[in-house]
C-alpha cells in the first residue's frame, strides 16, 4: 500500500480535508464579499455575541494560536470592529470585546454564510446529513470522555 493511499484513509486526515473544504466554501462569503480573514472570522463570530473575552479564551475557543489571535485581533482593531485592552486582573492577557460597527457587520454576513453552509448540506442526502451529525457529536463526546479520564495516547 502506497502512503497516499494509507494517508487518504487515515481518519484525522480525512476529517481536517473535509473540514477545510467546508471552511474555504464559507469564506468566500466572508472574506471576498468583507475582506475578512478566517482567523478575523473566528474572532468576529465568538466576540458578536459576548460582553468580553480574554485572550487566552479565544485560542481556546478558536484553536488558533497566541500569535494568530494578536494578528488578526490587530487587523480587526484596525478596522473598528473590536477593541482590546489590558485586563486588570493579570496585565498578560488581553480584554477584547466587539463594537457596535463589529457587531452589525457580524449581523450582515451571519446569514449569508449560514445560508452557503446549508447549500452545502442540503446537497447530502437528509440520512448522510443526519448520520453526519450524530457522528460528530459522537466524536467529540469520546474526545471529553478521554479528556475527563485522563488519557494519554503516549501510554
Amino acid at each position: 500500500m502506497t502512503t497516499t493511499a494509507r494517508l487518504d484513509g487515515f481518519f484525522p486526515y480525512r476529517l481536517a480535508v473535509a473540514a477545510e473544504a467546508f471552511s474555504r466554501s464559507l469564506m468566500a462569503v466572508y472574506g471576498r464579499r468583507y475582506g475578512l480573514s478566517r482567523e478575523e472570522w473566528r474572532l468576529l463570530f465568538l466576540l458578536a455575541g459576548v460582553e468580553e473575552m480574554t485572550s487566552l479564551e479565544l485560542g481556546q475557543r478558536t484553536t488558533l494560536d497566541k500569535v494568530q489571535v494578536s494578528r488578526a485581533a490587530q487587523r480587526l482593531e484596525d478596522k473598528g470592529l473590536i477593541t482590546r485592552a489590558v485586563a486588570p486582573l493579570d496585565r498578560r492577557l488581553r480584554l477584547y470585546s466587539c463594537t457596535e460597527e463589529g457587531r452589525a457587520l457580524f449581523s450582515e454576513i451571519l446569514p449569508q454564510v449560514d445560508a452557503s453552509a446549508e447549500q452545502i448540506l442540503k446537497a447530502m442526502p437528509r440520512d448522510d446529513r443526519e448520520a453526519l451529525q450524530r457522528g460528530l457529536a459522537a466524536l467529540l463526546r469520546s474526545i471529553d470522555h478521554l479528556t475527563e479520564t485522563g488519557f494519554d495516547p503516549t501510554d
